[in-house]
């Protein structure tokens, strides 16, 4: 019986790493193209149909076009920088300490939504449907960032006993001294 309680024991019990997990897996490498593509699409199109597009629209939706611009790329920038960190931790090219620093430099957060944006439905269509793709890849990213830090949150905690197996091994010491 005293395999059974150790098997019941925390320190036994083999982790998986849920970021290797994740960053060796066929989702993260989609997620990975899906997100470095939506940045060239959208350099693409602000360098080029955009700007022709922009100056055909009037001046108070221009400067929101300018505005949703700028924000839709550093969005994209923080998003791509994301998934470069967990490629490069994935890799080895850096340490969990390096991803960790160079992660609490980015800026993913959850502000705006396209239905906050005034005058959207005014934008370019192609604006419209970045900015609608950037906020779905940021809302998917910041999940799984949500889900790493917690994980490394409590990896960092001290493991607690299983209460059930301290009342295993009580039980068994309670048998072996009744046994001589």
């Amino acid at each position: 019986m005293g395999s059974t309680s150790r098997a019941w024991e925390q320190s036994d019990v083999d982790v998986i790493s849920f970021g290797e997990h994740l960053t060796s897996s066929e989702y993260f490498e989609a997620l990975y193209r899906h997100g470095m593509e939506l940045v060239e699409q959208t350099a693409a199109y602000l360098d080029g149909p955009g700007r022709q597009e922009a100056k055909q629209l009037n001046s108070t939706v221009a400067l929101i076009y300018s505005t949703e611009s700028m924000r839709l790329t550093a969005r994209l920038l923080d998003l791509a920088s994301w998934l470069l960190i967990q490629r490069s931790l994935r890799d080895g090219d850096i340490t969990e300490e390096e991803a960790r620093r160079k992660r609490a430099r980015l800026k993913l957060r959850a502000n705006g939504r396209p239905s906050h944006i005034a005058h959207f439905s005014e934008l370019p269509p192609r604006l419209q449907e970045l900015i609608k793709e950037s906020f779905a890849l940021s809302d998917r990213i910041m999940r799984i960032d949500r889900s790493l830090h917690q994980v490394q949150e409590s990896s960092n905690e001290q493991p607690a006993r299983n209460p059930v197996a301290a009342q295993i091994a009580e039980l068994q010491a309670a048998f072996n001294a009744a046994i001589r």
